[in-house]
């Protein structure tokens, strides 16, 4: 895998005189290894242009193409493997399931791949170590920090090992210091070769990455 291009993304919602369009016309490119940063303002369509991005939400029109694949050309099921094998995803406020311990969260991707159980623990043991939680591993989300929330989703969204990860506003509910821990570790995340994408509203957070998407009232206004 080399790039991703977005050409001319529109995403509607509704129908008739009820449609809002949440992204307006919207092309880029993006390359294998950069750390992209999103920004804009509440509302602007940063969330709704990361989901199409992770395969999850196709657009009204235009395409969405990762290695000159079109990948909402896809049939369902192969779009789930395409999101299975490439995506990570870190979600906003954690999405962490409160009754299953740090190393069941971070399995819950591998449940539907194939595979022997040890091999799975020893890709969730990995995942733990890389965001240095390794020995949280039977903690429960409620005995943990919002930092560490935040790792368990993070080491959630990398134990498949993609090739990209996105994350929607990542330190929206930590303080400066963790903010800080958080965004190091989304660096050397990228150094060792995986391109990160975020959503951010914080120009602390845009500071780490290497580019910038800046995006207003749908549309993409600058890039920088």
């Amino acid at each position: 895998m080399s790039h991703i291009v977005a050409n001319n993304l529109v995403k509607e919602y509704g129908k008739g005189d009820a449609v809002v369009t949440a992204i307006r016309d919207i092309s880029f490119e993006i390359k294998l290894g950069e750390f992209i940063g999103i920004m804009g303002e509440s509302g602007a369509g940063k969330s709704t242009l990361l989901s199409v991005m992770g395969a999850m939400n196709a657009p009204t029109s235009g395409n969405f193409l990762v290695d000159n694949i079109d990948v909402y050309s896809l049939g369902q099921e192969k779009q789930a493997d395409f999101r299975r094998e490439f995506i990570g995803f870190v979600f906003q406020n954690f999405n962490l399931v409160p009754y299953l311990t740090v190393g069941e969260n971070v399995m819950l991707p591998l449940s539907i791949v194939k595979g022997r159980r040890k091999e799975k623990k020893a890709s969730v043991e990995k995942a733990l170590k890389s965001v240095g939680l390794a020995d949280k591993i039977n903690r429960l989300p409620g005995q943990l920090s919002g930092g560490e929330k935040e790792r368990v989703a993070i080491a959630r969204g990398i134990v498949n090992d993609p090739p990209f990860l996105l994350a929607d506003e990542p330190t929206g509910n930590l303080d400066t210091q963790t903010t800080s821990e958080i965004m190091e570790l989304f660096q050397t995340l990228n150094k060792g070769g995986m391109t990160v994408i975020i959503v951010t509203h914080s120009h602390k957070c845009a500071g780490y990455t290497q580019r910038i998407l800046q995006v207003s009232d749908g549309k993409l206004v600058k890039e920088q």
